[in-house]
């Protein structure tokens, strides 16, 4: 399938092309516009392309309540006993931080963008001028928030946790009919954090091949081995949570990369890129000067003209001067035409000619 490269910037991002490292901040600024900054200069010096942001208000997420459906009592979940509204406020980032956070992030080299939660949010980024949007797994079934993206003919990155095949066929032709730019899938599960049995990376195979679109993975799961592996099945966009210190806490922090870690992910990502390469047979160009050192027949004993081999004086051993392996029973019984000493390549021109009746070709 020929899917379609996407240019942001000066960085494409295609099935040819080397993945876009996105470092999602989330809730790690921990509510300080310095660490906020930091942060992104440690995403930066990891190495990544872009730095992303979350753009609500608690009111623009729940309402202000404290009981029923409004309190987290999952006790799988890591905010267990929190309010939606009190969760919402302690996490979000202030609207007032985006531009001083975006300008940092032009200084860095970095692309600065974010996903809105609602229309209202995606006013005022427009008014940012940001390159693209991401819609979080938890919205891609709002289909107005999707509409009105949509409508700014911008890149969306639209992650796919817990949506069935139905749910993303219908956002996704919403965006498409709704004039909407370039999209990418991002194969995630939304589970903080999640395991690697349920990542189901095949997911990735599929969803380019139904939708017709590049694929990335939005990784909430521990380590960076299931990042890794999303790239060697396709995914061009790797998004990750970071932080300056999981030391330091907040709602994100527990699955979060520190900034050697996401160095380490974007120098294995590039290199399981690079790995993929193409379909290739034979000696690469660093393996030519390997093939002398596969085996082939060689003289082991020191031998007279007239000699007959056999297995004793002539075997298949390293390194390659001598002929093919595959030629061993042909020579076995023939004379030797002249003396050779032990460790002499066995070739045709040692056998006696009017002897012999062999196909003298490797071929």
């Amino acid at each position: 399938m020929n899917l379609r490269d996407v240019c942001i910037g000066d960085r494409v991002i295609g099935q040819d092309h080397s993945p876009w490292i996105v470092a999602e901040m989330s809730a790690n600024h921990g509510q300080s516009l310095e660490r906020a900054l930091r942060i992104v200069d440690e995403a930066a010096r990891a190495g990544v392309h872009a730095l992303k942001l979350q753009t609500y208000t608690p009111e623009t997420m729940t309402l202000a309540l404290e009981t029923g459906d409004f309190r987290i009592n999952d006790p799988q979940n890591i905010w267990s006993g929190q309010t939606l509204f009190k969760l919402y406020a302690s996490a979000h980032c202030p609207w007032e931080w985006h531009k001083p956070i975006f300008d940092r992030c032009r200084e860095r080299g970095l692309i600065g963008f974010s996903t809105p939660f609602d229309e209202t949010a995606v006013d005022f980024l427009e008014g940012m001028n940001v390159p693209l949007y991401k819609v979080a797994s938890f919205e891609n079934t709002d289909i107005p928030l999707i509409r009105k993206i949509a409508r700014t003919g911008k890149l969306l990155l639209l992650s796919t946790g817990m949506a069935t095949v139905d749910e993303l066929a219908e956002s996704i032709e919403v965006f498409r009919r709704g004039g909407g730019g370039d999209l990418i899938l991002l194969k995630c599960t939304s589970a903080y954090p999640a395991t690697a049995a349920e990542a189901n990376l095949t997911t990735i195979l599929d969803l380019q091949n139904r939708f017709n679109c590049l694929v990335g993975i939005s990784d909430h799961t521990l380590g960076i081995g299931v990042s890794v592996s999303g790239v060697a099945l396709g995914a061009r966009v790797v998004e990750r949570h970071f932080t300056d210190s999981r030391e330091k806490g907040g709602p994100d922090a527990a699955f979060s990369l520190e900034g050697s870690e996401m160095h380490q992910l974007v120098q294995e990502v590039e290199r399981a890129f690079l790995s993929l390469g193409g379909v290739h047979y034979g000696p690469t160009l660093s393996e030519l000067g390997m093939v002398r050192y596969r085996r082939s027949l060689y003289i082991t004993e020191n031998l007279k003209k007239g000699d007959r081999l056999t297995q004793k004086n002539v075997r298949c051993i390293r390194p390659g001067g001598g002929l093919a392996p595959k030629h061993l029973e042909k020579v076995l019984g023939q004379s030797i035409d002249r003396d050779v000493c032990k460790g002499t390549p066995l070739t045709w021109d040692l056998l006696k000619r009017e002897k012999i009746i062999l196909e003298q070709s490797e071929h």
